[in-house]
């Protein structure tokens, strides 16, 4: 038996289709909330408002000569490209936990790294010659952090939070890589 719709209830029901069909055609993606370049990113339970940082300039200095950072923040670090990453405590002057993702959100690895001895006088810095970056004494003495395998973002938070967090290799971040990639650098 047919079914004969009234003209509200046909114009409700051609209202939807209408909505429905422009979430499909645009995607129905939301842009990711951004306020003053920090991004919310849930971690185990706990949501941080993450600064991106998706350039050269700043993915160089990270948290370096910050002096602190508040328990429910951290910088998410996005790259152009998914590799091999190390991270140095350089200028750091708290300790700080790092997680490694791959391309997908998968964390990789995470390390807890406390704070290193401040440059010391006769100790040489890195610098860029003719394109190419020489390490400097201060920066060779430094412990490296590993992504052990391809990461193409890692988060830093405040020492100490990972052990709050109860991460496991493998587990999965959920953050918007589509977003990063289109500003990283």
């Amino acid at each position: 038996m047919a079914q004969i719709m009234t003209r509200p209830t046909h114009t409700l029901a051609l209202f939807f289709a209408m909505l429905i069909s422009l979430l499909t055609i645009s995607g129905c993606s939301n842009p990711p909330v951004v306020v003053d370049g920090k991004m919310p990113i849930e971690i185990g339970g706990q949501t941080f408002m993450c600064e991106i940082v998706a350039d050269p300039d700043t993915r160089e200095l990270g948290l370096g000569k910050r002096e602190s950072l508040p328990a429910d923040e951290g910088m998410i670090f996005s790259f152009p490209d998914s590799s091999l990453r190390s991270f140095i405590m350089r200028d750091c002057l708290f300790p700080i936990d790092i997680i490694f993702l791959d391309s997908a959100g998968r964390i990789v690895a995470m390390h807890h790294m406390p704070v290193e001895e401040p440059i010391q006088e006769g100790e040489t810095r890195s610098s860029m010659v003719n394109g190419r970056l020489y390490a400097g004494t201060y920066e060779l003495r430094l412990a490296k952090y590993s992504s052990r395998y391809n990461a193409q973002y890692a988060i830093e938070l405040l020492g100490g939070t990972l052990e709050q967090l109860k991460l496991n290799e493998g587990d999965r971040i959920d953050f918007d890589t589509e977003y990063l990639q289109s500003i990283t650098k």
